[in-house]
């Protein structure tokens, strides 16, 4: 038999960590969903296009993206993936087997479900989810839709990454980013100099050979929304050092107050985690992409030439 789609995956996924409720390796989950969906070893050897990640893996892996955006699971760090107390809710009010329909919701209706503004009052909204494929739309177009739910996926695994990495090693990230994006003519024109007494300095950006104009950068691994206090901290370590260029990076958010402040002194660039993932991604900065060869006809070369 075939390696089952990832939705396959999901119920079994979810019964192995309900047995684990502390944690298991992400690896052991593989195992023990293509034991269960009596996987054959013929078919854990089937690889994907890349040639290096096995299919089942990889649709485990999708399954468990799926369980983490229902709320029922989670990836308190690498390769490590864990039952919330919501999942364990759900396990206890759906006996094994799920239903088709309830797979089905777990696989789709949880996947980026985005809030839009609705004509007719602000607080109006319209449930979205990107994932509802017409039956007529093109292959190009689905291509697209699959292209931006890769991209919203990896992002969201970049952030939870993000978010269990050193502080020290976070701001390394942050200015390895800021080079790959063209900053600094060598890596060595960017340094970081995080640490306790730093004055809120985390990294120096010199734009010329000469270190005469030079980029202040502050990255901070938080959770909790970046406020106007920690911002203004910033522009009075940019005053002390006299600078007129600064960057503050953050895994988190801004408040309103933050961002109206930076606009106010027009020296203060704010990158907030969503902004932080797509910059990563679109620079490959702890992100691997692979080309995919989409074959379209030429119409030029069959465009005979009049006698």
């Amino acid at each position: 038999m075939a390696v089952p789609t990832y939705d396959k995956f999901i119920e079994p996924i979810l019964r192995f960590l309900a047995v684990m409720p502390a944690g298991a390796r992400a690896r052991d989950a593989y195992e023990a969903s293509a034991q269960a969906l009596a996987i054959s070893d013929a078919d854990r050897q089937e690889l994907l296009p890349n040639l290096v990640h096995p299919i089942y893996t990889n649709r485990a892996g999708w399954a468990h993206h799926k369980l983490k955006r229902a709320g029922l699971s989670s990836c308190p760090r690498r390769g490590y993936w864990q039952i919330t107390e919501q999942g364990l809710a759900f396990v206890a009010a759906h006996p094994a087997p799920l239903s088709t329909r309830e797979v089905e919701r777990l696989a789709t209706e949880f996947m980026d479900i985005q809030l839009r503004s609705v004509p007719g009052g602000a607080s109006s909204t319209l449930l979205q989810t990107s994932l509802s494929v017409s039956a007529v739309a093109s292959p190009d177009d689905r291509l697209g839709e699959a292209v931006s739910e890769l991209r919203r996926s990896v992002a969201a695994e970049l952030l939870e990454t993000l978010a269990t990495v050193s502080p020290s090693f976070f701001e390394t990230i942050v200015l390895d980013l800021l080079h790959r994006m063209g900053y600094g003519a060598s890596r060595a024109d960017i340094q970081r100099v995080g640490g306790s007494g730093d004055g809120g300095i985390d990294g120096i950006i010199s734009l010329d050979k000469l270190g005469l104009e030079k980029v202040y950068v502050q990255a901070k691994r938080w959770q909790q929304t970046v406020g106007r206090p920690e911002v203004q901290a910033f522009y009075g370590a940019l005053a002390g050092q006299r600078a007129n260029k600064g960057v503050f990076i953050t895994t988190s958010g801004y408040t309103a107050q933050a961002r109206d402040f930076a606009k106010s002194v027009e020296r203060i660039v704010l990158v907030d985690g969503p902004r932080l993932a797509e910059l990563m991604m679109d620079h490959e900065v702890g992100v691997s992409a692979r080309t995919v060869k989409v074959p379209r006809i030429d119409s030029d070369y069959f465009d005979e030439e009049a006698p």
